[in-house]
């Protein structure tokens, strides 16, 4: 069976009727979900960073972007009632632990893991703890780290695949490396999405 994830992530730009378009585009397209970034900006990313300058519609620091970026619950409700209205399925990936916690309200068929917080285990832990279907990025990792990060998840009875993926964009097209995806197939013994 082939599933398939319109990647939205922040490509909304902070706007809720673009993001509306982009679920109605994923729908149309015969994708079967789509899928979201969340973040507490200020757990995420350090102040030197966020207070750094940055040119963007929203001011002129990245903290000013980052934070243009980010939906609350008053847009998270709206995707919701707009994802069922159209009978396609979404999730998110959580980038630290407040978000993981505020994603499930939503009871959500699935959570994500991005390939920049395989190493964080604490969140890895409390997404496993809910034993939903999870899939987990990897690029950026290596074997050694993907394998802690499915141990996390096997520890805790809850479904997952390995996704591979490349954290480059765009993405040069000798980077995809496809045969990767049998690698992790035969190594983890699980399954392997792209």
């Amino acid at each position: 069976m082939v599933f398939i994830i319109a990647e939205i992530g922040i490509n909304h730009n902070g706007d809720i009727e673009i993001a509306k378009k982009l679920i109605e585009l994923a729908k149309k397209n015969d994708c079967d979900a789509v899928k979201f970034q969340k973040r507490t900006v200020e757990k995420v990313y350090s102040d030197e960073i966020l207070n750094s300058p940055r040119q963007s519609p929203w001011g002129n620091t990245t903290r000013d972007q980052k934070l243009g970026l980010e939906f609350g619950k008053e847009e998270y409700d709206e995707i919701s009632k707009h994802c069922k209205l159209l009978g396609i399925d979404w999730f998110a990936s959580s980038w630290d632990i407040d978000s993981k916690l505020f994603l499930r309200k939503y009871e959500l068929k699935f959570n994500k893991i991005a390939s920049a917080m395989l190493t964080n285990f604490e969140l890895l832990q409390t997404v496993a703890e809910e034993r939903k279907h999870t899939f987990i990025s990897t690029g950026m990792s290596t074997m050694e780290e993907i394998g802690d990060a499915v141990d996390v998840f096997r520890k805790y009875n809850c479904p997952f695949e390995l996704m591979h993926t490349n954290s480059s964009y765009p993405m040069k097209l000798e980077e995809a490396n496809l045969l990767c995806i049998h690698m992790l197939k035969n190594k983890f013994n699980c399954n392997v999405g792209y």
